[in-house]
């Protein structure tokens, strides 16, 4: 396929552009394919995960319509999780944990989880008693957070998590914050049992201005339908724009 004796040192050679033509049409072909295949999987497992999530939001509502239940001492924490429950105590604030990089409506801060003691018990249960601002995410001062005696908490009940980071703990000026709950990390440090799920205490009745209560989390299908269709379309995008540059390549003149 060589032009060698039939044109002039630089002059254009017809033979040499459709060799290469040939050549990279299956190239071209071939990418084309693994980014249209690609954005295909990518989108049907986020049509997986949305058909997931749908499934784990109808056993939590399903568990948030059942009636209310007192908690106690030797309640087991798997048949508690997204139930309504009550708890009566008195909140240890000596051993209070402080969650930091949290945000409410647009606002840094941090959580204020506090031990509940239970009533007649030597076991407490974790209470999110809410948000509290705090300019960089971390730092807030507890002290005029307390709320003495007896008190009556109602809220929905989160699973607590034991992972190998241990909640990420960050010390800084002497004060400790956390990432999140780590069940293992908790139990290890408090000098009294822990149940195995916290409570996210709703708002109502006589509660201060800070911690804010906070409502439970939204029960929707999340971001994954649209991402899904995201994935989709730059598929289309891919297989269109690649068929018709291929077209293009095929239908090019080759002399």
């Amino acid at each position: 396929m060589s032009c060698a004796g039939e044109h002039r040192p630089g002059e254009f050679c017809p033979r040499m552009q459709t060799t290469m033509s040939l050549r990279s049409t299956p190239v071209l072909i071939a990418i084309i394919a693994i980014v249209t295949v690609a954005c295909l999987r990518l989108g049907l497992w986020q049509v997986n995960r949305l058909g997931e999530r749908r499934a784990a939001n109808a056993i939590s509502l399903a568990r948030r319509s059942l009636p209310r239940l007192t908690l106690d001492a030797g309640a087991a924490a798997d048949t508690l999780v997204d139930r309504w429950v009550r708890a009566a105590g008195q909140f240890d604030h000596t051993h209070q944990v402080v969650i930091r990089g949290r945000v409410y409506r647009e606002s840094p801060g941090v959580y204020v989880v506090t031990p509940l003691l239970l009533d007649g018990s030597d076991t407490a249960v974790l209470v999110n008693r809410g948000f509290v601002p705090a300019s960089d995410a971390i730092t807030v001062s507890l002290d005029t957070l307390d709320e003495p005696g007896k008190r009556q908490v109602t809220g929905i009940a989160v699973a607590i998590p034991s992972g190998p980071d241990g909640g990420v703990p960050l010390v800084r000026n002497g004060t400790t914050t956390w990432k999140r709950l780590d069940l293992a990390a908790l139990r290890s440090q408090l000098p009294y049992p822990v149940l195995g799920i916290s409570i996210l205490e709703a708002p109502g009745g006589r509660q201060p201005r800070f911690p804010r209560r906070l409502e439970p989390l939204p029960l929707n299908d999340g971001p994954h339908l649209s991402y899904a269709i995201q994935w989709f379309a730059f598929g289309a995008i891919a297989l269109v724009g690649g068929a018709i540059l291929v077209t293009r390549e095929r239908d090019r003149p080759r002399g």
